[in-house]
């Protein structure tokens, strides 16, 4: 069955429950629901379901609310709480029951959930039997004036309900699936079911994005609908994110939450960008797209009802080639947490030290995967002093004339003029031809001098990034280095 073609303007929402962090299941579904609205117009609301007071958190709202600004998601109205509209779902309930469709249940919950355990035990399904839907509606009247508990049911319609799922295509639901469910406890707090659906009808929702462990729910919200007397929304359910064992996500192997990718620095619009393509193939092997270009792309047609598989050393190649290709004004605000971690306060600086720090970035940031990497390879650039590893530099201090030979390399760089890449790498094979060595002779204890390391980014940029300043004084710390550690010294 061919899947429908929408048409704008839109009213989606993404609700999340702020018992716990945002993770990647919830986090993509924001971004389907913002491409959505973005490409067709209309209202993106972000509701936050925190009826459940005894496991929402208020610091969980903040932060779902937090990760999603952060990774890009772009929402109309809210965040909308909907512990804030209680009364007006116990309103529309007692309408569904002064209108014949819903009714008060006086069964014990004891006596159910016996009755639940006795069924599991026979292999059976629970279905409430509908005891107090056959109760005169005076008798209920009268029993729950007098203060008896009671919860309310609504009365299910004993007929097949049919979607057509935006993503799964048609799905079917037999009577015998479905029973009366309850609308209101007794102590009168609404159900997820009663609060989402009077929250959609109210607010005008016309299209429902959200993952598939709510396919179930479907059917109750459907039937809550029509009670209302209200279109009800088209639904699309999200397939699972499966991890590379091709098992449920789990910590282990990427269900890990936004803020947890952004403190393994990840950016923005490459998490954007990967978990819009977790389910979503826009055609022709676009993989590195911003949000505009997703946008423009974007339809429901192209969701897969397959799950998909998260891949941690993709979302890591993505996220490389994101910060490679950033505007370095961009990159560096995402950037700055992570110096601080290390101990660099871009702020702290003078203006030369901004500059070579940005240089740095520019130069290495092709060679890092992740922020805190990058971060990391920044430190030789912006410290006065390095430490060298004893191993790294022994073949060099077995080399008794180098120490003499960098001394002459760091005095021609201090008279370097321009500074730039193609007269330092001029300079350094100009004193190799004069010495009568090979340019390498030089030019690989000169990147253990600037950095601690043997490998890194071509020499000669690095010199330029590394500037004149900080090149000499590396270059003398180690000579030091050389000398006092030189066999027989």
């Amino acid at each position: 069955m061919a899947k429908t073609q929408l048409t704008g303007p839109v009213v989606v929402r993404f609700a999340p429950s702020p018992t716990g962090f945002l993770h990647v299941g919830g986090a993509r579904t924001a971004i389907y629901n913002d491409l959505l609205r973005a490409g067709l117009g209309g209202r993106f609301i972000l509701r936050i379901e925190d009826t459940d007071r005894a496991r929402s958190d208020e610091a969980m709202t903040r932060q779902i609310v937090d990760a999603l600004e952060w990774i890009g998601a772009r929402w109309d109205e809210g965040p909308v709480l909907q512990s804030a509209r209680v009364e007006r779902h116990r309103e529309r309930a007692a309408e569904l029951v002064a209108a014949g469709r819903a009714y008060r249940c006086f069964c014990a919950p004891e006596a159910l959930d016996a009755e639940r355990r006795a069924a599991e035990k026979r292999g059976e399904r629970f279905r409430y039997p509908g005891t107090c839907r056959r109760l005169p509606p005076a008798d209920a009247e009268r029993r729950g004036a007098a203060g008896e508990p009671h919860a309310v049911r609504l009365a299910m319609p004993e007929e097949t309900i049919s979607i057509d799922d935006l993503v799964r295509g048609a799905v079917e639901f037999p009577p015998e699936m479905l029973d009366d469910f309850v609308l209101l406890r007794s102590d009168r707090s609404p159900t997820y079911h009663l609060s989402v659906v009077v929250d959609d009808v109210d607010m005008g929702v016309t299209i429902v994005l959200r993952g598939d462990d709510h396919l179930s729910n479907t059917p109750k919200h459907v039937a809550l609908f029509r009670a209302f007397g209200a279109p009800a929304p088209r639904f699309g359910h999200l397939p699972l994110i499966l991890g590379p064992d091709k098992k449920r996500l789990s910590k282990r192997t990427g269900a890990t939450s936004v803020e947890e990718f952004r403190a393994q620095g990840i950016l923005p619009p490459a998490l954007y960008n990967y978990l819009a393509l977790l389910g979503w193939a826009p055609g022709g092997d676009r993989e590195l797209m911003t949000r505009d270009e997703m946008v423009d792309l974007f339809t429901v047609e192209r969701l897969n009802a397959s799950a998909a598989v998260f891949d941690p050393d993709k979302l890591a190649w993505m996220n490389a080639q994101t910060m490679s290709g950033l505007p370095l004004a961009e990159l560096m605000p995402h950037l700055a947490p992570f110096l601080a971690r290390v101990g660099i306060d871009p702020g702290a600086l003078a203006a030369a030290g901004r500059a070579r720090l940005e240089a740095a970035a520019d130069l290495q940031r092709t060679r890092a995967k992740t922020l805190a990497e990058l971060a990391e390879t920044l430190l030789p650039y912006l410290r006065d002093r390095l430490d060298y590893d004893p191993e790294l530099t022994a073949k060099y201090r077995a080399e008794p004339d180098l120490p003499a030979h960098l001394d002459r390399l760091r005095a021609r760089y201090a008279a370097a003029d321009p500074w730039a890449v193609e007269s330092l790498e001029a300079e350094l094979r100009a004193l190799a031809d004069e010495l009568g060595v090979k340019a390498g002779h030089l030019i690989h204890p000169l990147r253990l001098a600037l950095t601690g390391s043997t490998a890194g980014p071509p020499v000669f940029d690095l010199v330029a990034a590394m500037g004149r300043e900080a090149t000499a004084r590396h270059l003398g710390h180690f000579l030091d280095h050389l000398r006092q550690e030189a066999p027989g010294s």
